[in-house]
């Protein structure tokens, strides 16, 4: 009998450890790496009026998992860009190149909406920082970008199967609402601003009203063999209209990559 308590002692031992180890396991993290090209068009009125032409390349790294918070209805995501775009203007008789690199910090809320689709509707904290290159300009070739910006954000997400293999499809769109902006007043250089110190006005406040943008991308995540690839659709509208300085970064980029899921402890 006393043999007979001890073998349940240490069964219930068991499935308590167990029981703990379930729990002190991790979110599930979902981790892409992609690359992609795609058709860029650019203008800048400080460097040119004219509009610009011509092709992209780009990079993305993102990583989105579901937190302990509100019982896992709190989800996070990190989205890092990194773009170079390389442009002719109309009469081919001059060219930009434009390095530009975004980074997201986002929280969501997440609503199953039915038992395979969700929405996750949040925030993002979005900073962005780069410079355009003008190839014929003498006193000021270069304009610099830096943003930073609190946007509104949602998602979609489609888990579907195809061919007894999952398929998740995604739409995000993320809508600067208020930030800075670092613009300099038309026709003022960079050596007023940096050298003499003439800084008056260049920092602004954005709005959707001076920076009308918009990002959105289309996403499909599907195994092939034993690695998930995940192939993107990128349109992305950057805008801005302050210290009578227009510009637009417009891009539609088609992108390619590698999922990776695993889980933290």
């Amino acid at each position: 009998m006393r043999i007979n308590h001890y073998i349940l002692l240490f069964v219930l031992f068991l499935l308590g450890a167990t029981a703990k180890a379930q729990e002190s396991q991790g979110p599930i993290y979902t981790r892409a790496t992609s690359f992609g090209l795609g058709f860029t068009s650019l203008q800048d009125t400080y460097l040119s009026p004219e509009t610009y032409k011509g092709w992209e390349a780009r990079f993305s790294r993102e990583t989105l998992h579901q937190t302990k918070l509100m019982r896992g209805k709190i989800w996070q995501q990190t989205y890092f860009q990194g773009n170079f775009g390389y442009t002719d203007n109309r009469a081919e008789n001059n060219k930009t190149a434009t390095a530009l690199a975004n980074w997201n910090y986002g929280w969501y809320y997440r609503q199953p909406l039915t038992h395979n689709f969700d929405v996750l509707m949040g925030g993002a904290a979005d900073l962005n920082g780069g410079f355009t290159y003008n190839m014929r300009n003498g006193n000021n070739p270069v304009s610099l970008r830096a943003h930073a910006s609190i946007d509104a954000s949602v998602m979609a997400l489609w888990h579907l199967q195809v061919k007894n293999r999952p398929l998740t499809l995604r739409y995000q769109a993320n809508l600067p609402l208020l930030g800075m902006m670092f613009m300099p007043h038309y026709g003022q250089s960079y050596y007023e601003i940096f050298s003499i110190g003439e800084r008056g006005g260049t920092l602004k406040v954005t709005t959707p009203f001076s920076t009308p943008s918009l990002r959105q991308l289309l996403s499909a995540d599907y195994p092939i063999g034993k690695v998930t690839l995940r192939f993107t659709y990128v349109w992305d509208a950057q805008q801005a209209h302050i210290n009578q300085i227009k510009s637009h970064t417009y891009s539609h980029i088609f992108m390619i990559g590698v999922v990776k899921r695993f889980q933290k402890l």
